[in-house]
């Protein structure tokens, strides 16, 4: 089995929140800025560095809200070179914006990002990890 761990950031100003658009493997939805950690990288700074690479804003750790965990099946994984379930593991920050401007992530799993009324959250096609995170706000 592998495993994946993950630091995410949940981003709210006002009445809008952070997203980016994930688009990876003929696949797409609105998640949480964020992603995996690097080898020896400590989570919170993973989670700033790839709030910073997925939209351009700098951003500050304010605490965790928690951590989930799940297993992918091998069939449902959507790597070509996957043998294996996968176990993912995602830490789930509070964070805020303090620099930076909204810019695109080139070449990366995300190709946009934007503030979007958290009014119009239900209705966006989104991956579960933006309600994981609105909940445990």
């Amino acid at each position: 089995m592998d495993i994946r761990v993950a630091a995410y950031g949940v981003i709210i100003e006002g009445a809008q929140i952070l997203l980016a658009h994930w688009n990876e493997h003929g696949r797409s939805g609105w998640t949480l800025p964020g992603g995996g950690i690097d080898p020896g990288e400590d989570p919170a700074a993973a989670a700033v560095r790839e709030i910073h690479e997925e939209t351009g804003f700098h951003a500050e750790i304010d605490g965790i809200l928690g951590v989930d965990s799940f297993v992918i099946p091998a069939d449902r994984r959507l790597s070509d070179d996957a043998t294996g379930p996968l176990h993912a593991i995602r830490i789930v920050y509070r964070a805020h914006i303090t620099g930076g401007t909204l810019t695109y992530e080139e070449n990366g799993s995300t190709d946009y990002a934007d503030w979007i009324a958290l009014e119009q959250v239900p209705s966006l096609d989104r991956v579960s990890l933006v309600d994981v995170g609105l909940a445990y706000l």
